[in-house]
């Protein structure tokens, strides 16, 4: 893990007027001049130079944040992808799936002895002197039925190399969901408006308000096997990785805080409409992509060889995986494509030939553009006082 820092042009300018020595006056006439001693051993602070100006000068704003990159892991096939984030004093590690359609980050308390608790990696609070309790119940429930329960804490949470002081939720009990899952627990990055206890702030807004983001952005490229072989992934938290993505980023406006929401203005096959529109969100957390069931049956209409499987949802042929068309979603006036390719998910496994799709219906309302979008298109999720989404294609 790597942290880069970032200092404006405007910002070094002030701090090395600031903080350079001074060695003499030139002398004034009539005054009465004191003779000043340059400090051999000064070294530029730039850091602590920009903190001393925004203190005097509160308008300033001057950011003197980092960024922190998380590589991650792809569990085939796509399935979900996690990283390391490091807690406590000592650190202790533990593999977190990045959800921005959730904002609890969590994972299980060494005092939980549920069996998906055990087959992961527990927090002892005990053994991290910089823990701090906080004693509120927490619970969590997810749209596949999985829970979690426990109790608040307060420790420091460093994500590639950005730590701040954060609450987080300790399961003393999981579902049985967990018990199978590679990830220790979830790292939400959604809005402190479904936060699941009232009050406790994200880590984007800690980090944001201690100043430790160049930028209050967390950008992100999840890699398929398709393309990349499910190599390089990564989460860039305050900043932006302009060589993973083509042309110029699209900056979507959020039209509701609490998931990334946004407006779908149209669906459309090999650029032809499917007039189709929905309010929907961007999830890092989902692995398909999720629509109303009339929006599901126009795209699979295109697609030969599709079917709505009462037991599997929707089928296509699995060997539209070679398919060159493209289905596209229109956001902030521009469409992103998702090739027909990445719709041939997983095979049946019944020797019919047929694979699941990567697209499904029953969200009508409110789609889920998940990560078979997501890995299709750079995504930056800007937390503003405007807050939006940042779209690109992927650089293939």
């Amino acid at each position: 893990m790597r942290i880069t820092s970032f200092v404006t042009l405007a910002a070094a300018v002030l701090v090395f007027t600031d903080a350079s020595p001074i060695a003499r006056r030139p002398h004034l006439s009539g005054g009465h001049a004191v003779s000043l001693t340059r400090n051999a051993s000064y070294k530029h602070n730039t850091r602590a130079q920009i903190a001393k100006l925004n203190k005097r000068y509160p308008s300033l704003q001057i950011l003197s944040g980092s960024t922190g990159h998380v590589p991650l892991t792809d569990v085939s096939p796509d399935l979900e992808y996690y990283g390391t984030v490091s807690v406590g004093t000592p650190a202790q590690n533990f593999k977190l799936d990045f959800d921005t359609g959730s904002s609890d980050i969590w994972f299980p308390s060494s005092t939980c002895t549920t069996t998906a608790c055990k087959a992961h990696a527990r927090f002892n609070s005990a053994k991290s002197t910089s823990y701090q309790a906080d004693g509120r119940k927490w619970s969590i429930a997810y749209g596949d039925g999985s829970t979690a329960s426990g109790i608040l804490g307060s420790d420091l949470v460093n994500v590639g190399g950005i730590s701040v002081r954060q609450t987080i939720g300790l399961a003393t009990k999981e579902s049985s969901q967990f018990g199978s899952s590679p990830e220790d627990g979830l790292f939400g990055l959604g809005f402190n408006t479904i936060e699941s206890v009232s009050g406790v702030k994200t880590f984007l807004d800690n980090a944001i308000a201690a100043g430790s983001l160049a930028q209050p952005v967390v950008s992100v490229f999840l890699p398929s096997e398709r393309l990349f072989n499910g190599q390089g992934g990564e989460y860039l938290f305050g900043g932006i990785d302009s060589t993973k993505y083509t042309g110029s980023l699209t900056y979507v406006p959020v039209t509701q805080k609490g998931y990334w929401q946004i407006l779908v203005q149209d669906a459309s096959y090999n650029g032809v409409s499917l007039g189709q529109t929905s309010q929907g969100i961007v999830d890092t957390g989902t692995t398909l992509i999720i629509v109303g069931d009339a929006a599901a049956a126009a795209i699979h209409k295109k697609i030969p060889g599709s079917v709505n499987d009462p037991n599997n949802g929707w089928l296509v042929p699995c060997s539209a995986a070679s398919s060159t068309a493209k289905i596209g979603f229109k956001l902030g006036g521009v469409t992103f494509n998702v090739p027909v390719a990445d719709l041939a998910y997983e095979d049946l496994g019944d020797g019919s030939g047929n694979c699941f799709s990567g697209v499904q219906g029953g969200q009508d309302g409110l789609w889920i553009l998940g990560d078979v979008f997501i890995k299709n298109n750079y995504c930056v999720f800007s937390q503003t006082s405007a807050p939006s989404i940042g779209i690109a294609p992927l650089a293939v």
